[in-house]
């Protein structure tokens, strides 16, 4: 083996994704960004490195500060990167919009009956075609 862990395993080991094939995935997607640009799966990670990740709503912006190619428990991992605080910042921002915007939209008291339904699919219908 080279001296450099390769990108998918190295965010499979920082426990980002649960597999190797979905760090893969991502990589290969243009998902995961490597010092600013898109990188390919057999990149070697080197230490200070800063990498973009996805998760869910929230992107990741990570700096890498140790090397591992073996998953270990979530606390282990956590010691493999350090996130930056612009990054933390705009998660926050993010996390707290997405809740007021949550806040705001009327949810439907309960769901639409039979009657109800077949109303929407009539309407839904006529103004489709």
């Amino acid at each position: 083996m080279s001296d450099g862990i390769r990108l998918d395993k190295w965010l499979w080991a920082a426990r980002f994704f649960k597999t190797r094939a979905l760090a893969k995935k991502a990589i290969e997607g243009g998902k995961v960004h490597y010092d600013g640009g898109r990188a390919k799966t057999s990149k070697n990670v080197e230490l200070g490195a800063l990498i973009k990740v996805p998760q869910g709503w929230d992107v990741f912006e990570v700096e890498v500060i140790a090397l591992s190619d073996q998953r270990k428990g979530a606390p282990e991992a956590r010691k493999l990167y350090a996130e930056t605080q612009e990054s933390v910042e705009r998660r926050a921002r993010e996390a707290e919009v997405r809740r007021l915007n949550n806040d705001v939209m009327q949810h439907p008291i309960k769901r639409p009956d039979k009657k109800q339904r077949r109303d929407i699919q009539r309407f839904q219908r006529e103004q489709g075609g």
